[in-house]
Parts: C-alpha cells; structure tokens; sequence
C-alpha cells in the first residue's frame, strides 16, 4: 500500500485543523503509519508460515490458523488507518467547494467582492462538516478497537492455542511465532489508537466551546449595539 500517497492527501488537512487535529496528524504518521509500515508488517509477515502444529495432518494447520486468526492484525490495522483517515476528506472537499464557489462568485461580482472572509475558516457548514468528521473517526476506532479484541478475545496473543477442527484427528496443540513481540506490537498500537480517540474527544470539546464562546460574544456585542442605539434614540430632543 502506497502509504505516501495518503500522507499528501492529508497533508491539506493540516492547514484546517485545529492544534488537536495536528496533534492527531502526528500521532496518525508517526506512531502508527511509520511503525506500521517499518516494523509491525514485517512481524506479522511469517505469521501463518511459522504457525506449528504437532500434527502432520494434512490441512489442519491451515484450518487452526484460520480458526484463531480469521482477520490478520496487519489487515485489521491497515482498513482501520484507512476508515479512520477518510472523514478528514470531508473537511477538503468542502473547502474546495467553498473556493469554487468563491472563484465563481467573483467571475460574476467582480474581482473586488468576496463571498467568504476565508474559505478555510470553521463557521457555518463547514464547522458542522469537520465536527461530524471528528464523530465519525472516533466511531470507527472504537468499533474497530471492539473488533480486534472481539475476534482475538484479548489483546496479548498467547504462546500456545488448541485446535480441534476438522480436518484435525484429535485436539492438537498449535504454536504463535514470536508471540510476545506480537503481544508488543498490539498493545502499541491499541495504545496508539486510544490516544487517538482522546485527542478526537478533547477537540470535539474544543471545537464546542469555541463554538459557545463565540456565540456568546456575538450575542453581548449584538445586545450592546442594540441598548447604545435605544439609548441615542432616548435622548434625542423632538422635533418642533
């Protein structure tokens, strides 16, 4: 997977978020990106060939390993990176949309007008776009937290599994390569998907009380205006 390519197309994400988002954006390339791709896809890369079964029944090592790793964790990891990255694609194409709309706005007005102040600016839809972005990657890294310990039952792999499928004669005893560099690696990212989640939930909140503040003030500013021209109007002599 061409993860370079998905790198710039998050890069223009960068310009509109807020510090948490750039915060997440580190978090996102270095602690799961890089370790995904330079050390987590090589660990998991011998998994079903080192996984031993003391049994020479045909097939039955290829059926236990399915039974207990029915999704490998590298792929699991890499659909989560990908569900998790996407609603910040949302965020860019509204902003796009907002600049179309401005470049026709002006070919149509004159170069001198201005339908937006700053089309990166978070008011209006696009302030309910990047929240709704916000929800949606921390949808996803719970569900996908929820299915990786659903599907595995825990987080730490175990050194040794039990298998009794068929095509296997008996109750056979199977074997994880290097399960505790496995174990590591798991929690790693299961660390690094958690903080995620937090820098998500602390921007949410950010993004909401900004929200709060800014409404506040307007309305203050709004109610002032309003009881300075009620009060110029008082004192104004009648006319004779």
């Amino acid at each position: 997977m061409d993860w370079k390519f998905l790198q710039g197309l998050l890069s223009g994400v960068n310009k509109y978020s807020t510090a948490f988002g750039r915060i997440w954006l580190s978090v996102v390339f270095v602690f799961r990106v890089l370790v995904f791709v330079v050390a987590a896809e090589r660990v998991w890369s011998d998994d079903q060939g080192h996984f031993d079964c003391n049994t020479r029944q045909p097939g039955c090592t290829n059926i236990c390993y399915d039974y207990y790793f029915p999704v490998s964790h590298i792929r699991l990891w890499a659909l989560q990176l990908i569900f998790v990255t996407c609603p910040s694609f949302m965020v860019v194409l509204h902003v796009a949309y907002r600049e179309e709309r401005e470049r026709k706005y002006r070919a149509k007005h004159g170069d001198d007008t201005r339908l937006y102040d700053n089309p990166g600016q978070k008011h209006g839809g696009l302030w309910w776009t990047y929240l709704m972005s916000l929800f949606i990657k921390t949808i996803f890294e719970i569900t996908f937290l929820y299915f990786l310990h659903y599907i595995y039952d825990s987080f730490k792999l175990p050194r040794k599994v039990q298998c009794d499928v068929s095509p296997c004669p008996n109750l056979v005893d199977c074997y994880i390569a290097r399960p505790t560099e496995k174990t590591i690696f798991t929690y790693f990212m299961v660390g690094a998907s958690v903080l995620c989640v937090i820098l998500n939930i602390c921007e949410i909140f950010y993004l909401i009380a900004s929200r709060v503040v800014n409404l506040k003030h307007r309305g203050t500013v709004h109610t002032s205006s309003r009881k300075v021209h009620s009060d110029t109007d008082c004192c104004k002599s009648p006319l004779t």
